[in-house]
């Protein structure tokens, strides 16, 4: 089966008094980092996919780590401006949390910019902490969709020098509330509200059919209704104390993702690869058994006269990889199986799919 990313490749200009964090988030600049999968909350439109959650695991992009050490190196392979700390919920796992703060800036210097998600209205000792490794921007999920609880941190990170705004999703059936919560927001020292379509997804559909939302069509996960009431909102915050931006679910998926995508392929190019239109990374392949491998890379590079570089052997996948190119010129000339592989520009390099050229 082969599989694409929808179109959406289109970078928005960045709005006015739009926060930092989003700005190099929709570019494709910013490294996601997944600290824990814990999370006590249970909200029912949570999209957290099953192998995340509760996991103690840390995930840097699609890349499952164990160390800091790999953190950084997949911050090096997208060249990241930036890092986006998410869960679960990180304040669950504080020091984790504060550590990977630390461990950033010290790795890409104090301008690499670093925002943090969560969901508790936590203690204030921790603000100074943050505030100390160096974090930029901190951002809210309100759990009752409120401010009341939240109003002594959001203050006491605004007078530590932190970035602080609220992200919630836009909830069709929530619109009053939502409504209310611009006139708690326009009294507190907040920059930014982001608010998010609604998406239905495999990990929360059941939830959805209960609370009767339907998708808005078939190009996208989005809720019905969520855009509308959404435009409506950031109608309403005009002339409001902070900014409001409403992020689509096809342009998160499609438009953010891409860009990342992008930008990693983009940094970590094999000489003989390319990258698609789709975004993925394209290259060549012989089948080769390890017993065969030297002779036949030899033979190639002999008979084409061309760089070593423009060919490698992948052992584990047991195959010779070389540009497009030559392989569909080889194709024409050769009984053994030639291919174009597509994958992902992953740390993974996941598969997308194999075309056979000759067979």
């Amino acid at each position: 089966m082969v599989v694409h990313l929808p179109m959406h490749a289109e970078i928005l200009p960045p709005e006015k008094g739009e926060a930092e964090g989003c700005v190099q988030c929709q570019e494709g600049r910013k490294l996601v980092l997944f600290v824990t999968g814990k999370c006590h909350w249970g909200c029912d439109y949570c999209p957290l996919s099953e192998n995340r959650r509760e996991s103690p695991d840390m995930f840097a992009n699609e890349r499952r780590c164990s160390t800091w050490e790999e953190v950084i190196e997949e911050g090096h392979a997208m060249n990241a401006t930036g890092t986006g700390i998410t869960g679960g919920d990180p304040m669950l796992d504080p020091r984790r949390s504060v550590e990977a703060v630390k461990q950033l800036k010290q790795a890409f210097g104090r301008e690499h910019h670093i925002h943090l998600y969560t969901s508790i209205p936590f203690k204030l000792e921790w603000v100074e902490k943050f505030a100390s490794a160096g974090l930029d921007e901190l951002r809210f999920h309100l759990l009752d969709g409120t401010t009341k609880l939240y109003e002594d941190v959001i203050r006491a990170a605004h007078n530590a020098g932190i970035n602080v705004g609220i992200e919630v999703p836009c909830e069709p059936d929530k619109e009053s509330s939502l409504f209310e919560l611009l006139e708690q927001l326009d009294e507190l020292p907040v920059q930014f509200l982001n608010l998010n379509e609604l998406e239905i997804t495999t990990g929360n559909q059941e939830n959805m059919d209960v609370r009767g939302f339907n998708l808005s069509n078939g190009l996208s996960a989005a809720a019905e209704g969520s855009f509308e009431l959404g435009v409506r909102l950031k109608k309403a915050a005009r002339g409001k104390s902070f900014h409001l931006k409403f992020c689509t679910a096809s342009y998160k998926d499609a438009g953010q993702l891409r860009a990342r995508f992008r930008r990693r392929a983009e940094a970590t190019l094999r000489p003989y690869e390319i990258l698609s239109e789709d975004d993925t990374i394209l290259f060549g392949a012989i089948p080769t058994e390890p017993e065969d491998a030297r002779d036949d890379l030899f033979e190639l590079q002999e008979t084409l006269q061309i760089s070593s570089s423009w060919l490698r052997y992948d052992a584990p996948l047991r195959r010779i990889e070389l540009p497009l190119s030559v392989a569909e010129e080889l194709a024409a000339v050769l009984s053994v199986p030639v291919q174009m592989v597509e994958v992902h520009p992953t740390h993974e390099r996941l598969e997308v799919s194999i075309v056979h050229l000759n067979h």
